[in-house]
């Protein structure tokens, strides 16, 4: 690297990228382009934006034009595999430098299909010669709240399809923090893979905290997987993704992924700041329960 670094952010629209937003204006000295495909996302932005569409190779090529560094997230489906590809092709003929790429949670042996995508991507841009970091988080917390558009909360009633799993947690706002110090420093991060997870905990242990927390009488259902596979066909969703994520609900269920619950020291050891735990999540979103 140089001592120029001029970072693009993809995914900016998303959950994460929202939150990377966020956390730049903290960062005034770095020099940012947000990339999306929606037209004018970022019209209220202090940041230049981009058009790019991970399908199209000439608009990652304009996109890529005098970048250094790259957040690179891809989207939920299957697509992922050719869109990364396209990605990581241009960004080797753009002499992109390095690359922060968000992965997914699962041991390098990990046999959830979803997950095992994610390390297929991470091997391609290893083999590209393009400078990485791979950052791997484990449950949003935000997932608390709703996944993909749905509302997973009524009052009183927390669900999900994990039964009783104990899952390892990471607030995606960490999840933003720590990108930004691996864009902002990406010799220090060069090599590196990170895993995101801070605290370990079951649904019905987190409707406790939130009764706890609210004084509200909260409790847990565990819903039958099966009901989401239903709601995926119903709604013609991308299926080849989505039975992924029926069959790592099952396994999870049948407490037959290994490591699920493991937590990680890499946030505070790079950011020096503490992670969030659940509870000061619960806290932070109050409102929503």
């Amino acid at each position: 690297m140089t001592g120029k670094n001029t970072i693009l952010i993809t995914g900016s629209t998303g959950q994460v990228g929202r939150l990377i937003q966020e956390e730049l204006t903290h960062w005034p000295h770095l020099d940012i382009v947000l990339a999306s495909r929606k037209p004018k996302p970022h019209q209220h932005s202090a940041f230049k934006s981009v058009y790019m569409d991970y399908n199209d190779r000439d608009s990652i090529r304009s996109a890529l034009e005098n970048i250094d560094t790259v957040f690179m997230m891809t989207g939920y489906s299957i697509d992922m595999l050719q869109q990364s590809k396209n990605f990581v092709d241009v960004a080797k003929q753009s002499q992109l430098s390095h690359i922060v790429h968000l992965g997914a949670c699962g041991d390098n042996d990990t046999d959830v299909a979803h997950w095992g995508w994610h390390q297929f991507i991470e091997k391609y841009i290893e083999s590209s010669g393009i400078g990485f970091t791979h950052l791997r988080p484990e449950a949003f917390m935000q997932n608390i709240l709703g996944y993909q558009g749905d509302n997973n909360l009524e009052k009183g009633i927390l669900k999900s399809y994990f039964g009783n799993a104990r899952l390892s947690w990471v607030d995606c706002r960490d999840v933003a923090k720590m990108a930004i110090q691996c864009l902002a420093h990406p010799t220090q991060h060069h090599g590196q893979t990170y895993r995101l997870g801070h605290d370990a905990k079951t649904y019905a242990e987190i409707a406790q905290i939130i009764t706890e927390e609210t004084g509200i009488d909260y409790r847990y259902e565990a819903e039958d997987p099966e009901l989401f596979w239903k709601i995926a066909v119903q709604n013609q969703l991308e299926l080849t993704y989505m039975k992924s994520i029926y069959d790592h609900y099952v396994a999870h269920a049948q407490h037959k992924i290994p490591n699920a619950d493991a937590t990680f020291s890499h946030f505070s050891e790079v950011t020096a700041q503490q992670p969030t735990d659940i509870r000061q999540f619960i806290r932070q979103h109050l409102s929503r329960f």
